[in-house]
């Protein structure tokens, strides 16, 4: 059969990646080119092979005259489609966030690359015109120190990479859209990654009312296969120069890519939950460098990696002057459940309000205006304990935590059920002292909306979170009732917001909890009126707490700076990077036995690892009480080496087939 297909006669030796999960199969083969598959066969097609006896998919990288291989090279099978998917930027980037995480390729084409679709890829190719000039705003910009400088930057086609530190009450999702209308004026492609489906409409209908539709697609994992497929082809082929979507689309290819962009980069939906657990920001970052993008993190908040960033000069701080802060931001009140009583208003203790917090809703109400109660739980009661000693509830089958799901079952009285295994339990007793009392320790945003109905009657309640967010909120007198994250948008901004139960947020045993209260409060805080206007956010927490201070002074940059310094102290990322190894004690020592560590590593455990911090393994997963966690420290300039070395570690180690399976995570998002 070999015989009847000849080779292509110029450059007949294909370089192709399978896209194969083993980590020390991650390298390229030569595979000769059949000559009736020569003029499809071009660098960044995709193509089927035949790998130990089985037809794979893969993708040609490149074609060469001659082949090191001693031996007999295969022949490619098919060509699937002669439309190059994989450009030389996107697979260089590929091999880069592979490294840098200690991944394969192949996992992270299957982020960059979605699966074809035949018919889509047959449409004919809409040709389009860069955008005209937008009209930009350039008063907004004017708001924050060197604005006017950075789109000045822009305009005339440099690469400048800032921080901006969006203001309260900010039309972000416009501003966005400029700096992407004005990449694209340029004729250069901008690519836009927010965190959820919510934010992606907001930025997409202010992207299309500064450009048109014609020059605009949106990227998310809820579109169908061939609607995906249609939007990421208009990218690759340049007919679509400003593309908007969520994680994955900061792999969105285009002809010239001018500017990256991500917004509200401490939100988890950035980090990839899937194989090689790349970040959004870090590969923005990677991709910047290596094709002389512009690069923008904004957000209401800040991280400590981005602040890091600023820090070390790669990124420069685009941020408004402290008087123009305070003239946009709302009056901001912290109040300690201990320093103050609750209101003798009966309707105050009814929704388990402090004074102050019922005042300004009330009055925030009586102005016509709504009301944003953000809440740390969904559910009715989502933790229970005992009454008496204050033992968490647990269930007697399976040891899980008891909750209360809503008001009352069928006959009208609350009964506790278990989180994990869903049985009632109508007869609980404390394991611990074997009263049958139970007592709320958080309570959710069901029954937060209950109390607050009783609190105010006749006033319109709303409900936020779970499987029901919200995108708007009313105009008029309502209260709005949300977990964190799930916060609604109220034309004109809202009157007040409270924000309960702060010590639920800051208490969380995690390396990131005050980081991630601060942007929690900041995001609702941020759809409040100014204080010149009414506006008001009462924040349930010690005003002692220096987390709460930085609200109070509507500081995120002084926080995160304070951040970055105490995360030096213990040696903590991004002061230094770390790779988290987590599996069967034996096979994270064989490991790390065998990796060539850099310099200066420093190696922290093993240790048994939390539940709540396991993700799956896959069939082979080692037994729950057998996964372990050893953190590898090393300075940061040698992250990517280390890196480097985890990868090839693992590629010996699937290639000897011993030790169990392993989880690898570079700088994972939860240490602690």
């Amino acid at each position: 059969m070999a015989a009847e297909r000849p080779a292509a006669e110029v450059d007949p030796v294909a370089r192709v990646l399978p896209l194969l999960p083993l980590p020390h199969l991650d390298r390229e083969f030569d595979y000769l080119i059949p000559r009736e598959l020569d003029a499809d066969a071009r660098p960044g097609v995709r193509v089927r092979v035949r790998f130990a006896g089985r037809l794979v998919d893969g993708f040609l990288l490149d074609r060469v005259a001659t082949s090191d291989h001693p031996g007999k090279l295969g022949r490619i099978e098919r060509v699937v489609s002669a439309e190059v998917v994989l450009t030389p930027e996107i697979a260089a980037l590929a091999d880069e966030v592979a490294t840098r995480y200690a991944g394969t390729r192949a996992d992270v084409l299957r982020l960059a690359v979605p699966p074809r679709h035949a018919r889509v890829e047959a449409e004919a190719v809409r040709v389009t015109e860069p955008p005209a000039p937008p009209r930009v705003d350039r008063a907004a910009w004017a708001r924050y120190r060197h604005g006017d400088n950075f789109l000045d930057a822009l305009v005339a086609g440099r690469t400048p990479r800032a921080a901006w530190q969006a203001l309260p009450g900010e039309d972000w999702p416009r501003r966005l859209a400029e700096l992407a209308a004005v990449t694209a004026a340029r004729g250069r492609g901008a690519v836009l990654v927010v965190p959820d489906q919510r934010d992606l409409d907001r930025v997409l209908t202010a992207c299309v009312d500064l450009v048109g539709d014609d020059h605009v697609v949106g990227l998310a994992a809820g579109l169908g296969p061939a609607e995906r497929y249609r939007r990421w082809l208009a990218a690759l082929r340049g007919s679509a120069r400003i593309v908007v979507g969520t994680r994955a689309a900061v792999f969105a290819p285009g002809p010239a890519i001018g500017l990256l962009v991500v917004w509200d980069d401490g939100d988890d939906l950035h980090c990839e939950p899937r194989s090689p657990y790349p970040h959004t920001r870090e590969v923005a970052a990677l991709r910047a460098h290596a094709c002389g993008a512009a690069v923008v993190v904004a957000g209401h908040a800040r991280t400590a990696e981005t602040q890091a960033l600023v820090e070390a000069g790669w990124a420069h701080d685009l941020v408004a002057p402290r008087e123009v802060v305070r003239a946009c931001a709302p009056r901001i009140v912290a109040l300690a459940d201990s320093d103050r009583a609750l209101a003798r208003d009966p309707a105050a203790r009814a929704a388990r309000l402090p004074g102050i917090a019922f005042e300004a809703a009330r009055a925030a109400i009586g102005a016509g205006r709504p009301v944003l109660v953000q809440v740390p739980r969904r559910g009715y009661v989502p933790a229970l304990a005992c009454g008496k000693c204050r033992a968490p509830a647990r269930c007697r089958r399976c040891n899980g935590p008891l909750a209360l799901p809503s008001a009352g079952g069928p006959d009208g009285a609350a009964v506790p059920a278990c989180k994990w295994c869903g049985v009632a339990d109508a007869t609980h007793r404390c394991h611990a002292c074997g009263a049958r009392s139970l007592r709320a320790v958080v309570v959710g945003a069901g029954r937060t909306a209950e109390e607050l109905g009783r609190a105010f009657p006749g006033v319109p309640v709303v409900t936020s979170g779970g499987s029901e967010v919200k995108a708007t909120a009313p105009e008029s007198a309502a209260l709005v009732v949300s977990t964190v994250g799930a916060e609604p948008v109220a034309a004109g901004g809202y009157g007040a917001a409270l924000l309960l139960d702060g010590w639920a947020l800051l208490g969380r045993a995690d390396l990131r909890a005050t980081e991630e209260t601060m942007r929690r409060w900041l995001t609702a805080s941020a759809l409040v009126r100014p204080a010149s206007e009414g506006g008001r956010v009462v924040v349930v927490a010690d005003s002692g707490i220096p987390t709460v201070q930085a609200l109070v002074r509507w500081d995120p940059v002084g926080h995160a700076a304070t951040e970055v310094a105490e995360r030096a102290e213990v040696g903590f990322p991004p002061a230094v990077h770390m790779a988290a190894v987590d599996g069967a004690a034996p096979a994270v020592a064989a490991l790390l036995e065998a990796t060539h560590l850099p310099a200066g590593a420093e190696l922290l455990g093993p240790v048994p690892l939390p539940p709540g911090q396991r993700l799956p393994f896959g069939a082979d997963d080692p037994e729950p009480d057998e996964v372990h966690r050893m953190l590898v420290r090393v300075p940061r300039d040698r992250g990517r080496a280390l890196g480097s070395a985890l990868r090839s570690a693992q590629a010996g180690r699937t290639a000897r087939r011993t030790d169990g399976p392993l989880r690898v995570q570079m700088d994972p998002p939860r240490i602690g």
